[in-house]
């Protein structure tokens, strides 16, 4: 809807979108309002020769309308959103089709895929520097981990962003919904090296990501 955004290429991104259109008009109209409103005042009550100022004690009809009304609108729009902000946040999903690790660090990301006994942090990993490889149409779990400051994990065409705090281990996960390559940055000024930690979503078809599974396996084999 608005051509500024980057395109959503995730099932969940689309919630995301739903809100942020709300909010967003939302706020558009209560800021035209207020805006005509200054203007209307400005040329209404100008000074005028021969007029006095006039004190006014205001209308508390209007205070209570204009403070009612918002506080309506934003518990109205916290109810809406809490459902959907829980699923996408805090409800982490128990069988996904890809687990990943992603470990920010001063200043790249090293995305790490289980080997064949499907366990991390074993001698059979493959890790990648600064690149996600998905298939498309499947929902992807990612354990974020940092080793020194906090980063932010961010991927715009994906709709989510979450801060990486040393220490912890915190799921984030998406599913994608069409092919492509997007950009996949860290939010969070984290150094010297900050502007350059910019990595690489890659969405495959099934078959692309089944041969670059077998190609990616295949260089680790022959480096080790």
């Amino acid at each position: 809807m608005l051509d500024w955004l980057p395109e959503n290429i995730s099932l969940e991104g689309k919630e995301v979108d739903f809100f942020f259109y709300i909010s967003y008009y939302l706020t558009n109209v209560a800021f035209i309002l207020v805006a005509v409103t200054m203007v209307a005042f400005l040329i209404i009550y100008r000074q005028k020769p021969g007029k006095k100022a006039k004190y006014s004690h205001g209308n508390n009809t209007l205070e209570i309308i204009w403070t009612v009304v918002p506080t309506v609108i934003l518990l109205v729009f916290v109810l809406m959103t809490q459902a959907s902000w829980a699923r996408l946040k805090y409800t982490p999903p128990s069988n996904p089709d890809v687990r990943v690790e992603v470990i920010g660090k001063q200043f790249n990301w090293v995305v790490v895929y289980p080997g064949p006994d499907k366990k991390f942090g074993t001698a059979d990993d493959l890790k990648l520097d600064n690149q996600l490889n998905v298939p498309v149409n499947k929902q992807v779990l990612i354990t974020l981990k940092g080793e020194d400051v906090i980063h932010s994990f961010f991927i715009p065409a994906v709709r989510l962003k979450q801060d990486i705090l040393p220490g912890k281990e915190i799921p984030f996960w998406f599913t994608p919904i069409k092919t492509g390559k997007y950009e996949m940055p860290c939010a969070e000024l984290c150094g010297v090296g900050h502007s350059g930690m910019n990595g690489e979503l890659v969405v495959h078809t099934e078959e692309s990501y089944r041969k670059w599974l077998k190609t990616a396996w295949s260089k680790k084999e022959e480096k080790s």
